[in-house]
């Protein structure tokens, strides 16, 4: 499941994926705008910027951007960042693959090869999509409510 903390940062990124290329956003209202903790969510666009999503500017028009295009910034890499691992369990996780302490043998535990088949299907849906085509959702979304 998704965490408070991979929401509230995939809002944030969408806040930041609609203001005008060059231009940055304060936390505060990145915050207001999407009804966030500023204090959760400094701690969390400081973890989008280490993984080389984000970039910061300080002083007069300082904020946060995004460091490349929406379209080159996959969902995927930005789940990953804020809550790890996309696998249910550890034990199906390729990157931070752990045995369970209750099986001998994970190569034959029906459970664990159920929840690889999860983890690649929720991983071919995320590795595939941009944060461009997650604001597009958005905008169809506004545009099918406001022609009702």
């Amino acid at each position: 499941m998704l965490t408070k903390k991979g929401k509230y940062g995939l809002k944030a990124l969408v806040h930041l994926a609609q203001i005008e290329p060059g231009k940055t956003a304060f936390v505060s209202d990145i915050a207001q705008q999407n009804n966030i903790s500023k204090k959760f969510l400094d701690a969390i666009l400081l973890e989008l910027r280490k993984g080389g999503i984000l970039r910061s500017k300080k002083g007069p028009g300082g904020g946060y951007a995004l460091s490349k295009p929406a379209s080159e910034i996959s969902i995927g890499h930005a789940v990953r960042i804020l809550d790890g691992p996309l696998a249910p369990i550890l034990c199906a996780s390729k990157t931070a693959f752990e045995p369970c302490d209750d099986c001998d043998h994970p190569e034959d535990c029906q459970v664990r090869h159920s929840m690889v088949e999860v983890r690649d299907a929720i991983s071919a849906v995320l590795d595939n999509m941009t944060l461009e085509q997650m604001v597009a959702k958005g905008s169809s979304v506004e545009k099918e409510i406001a022609a009702r």
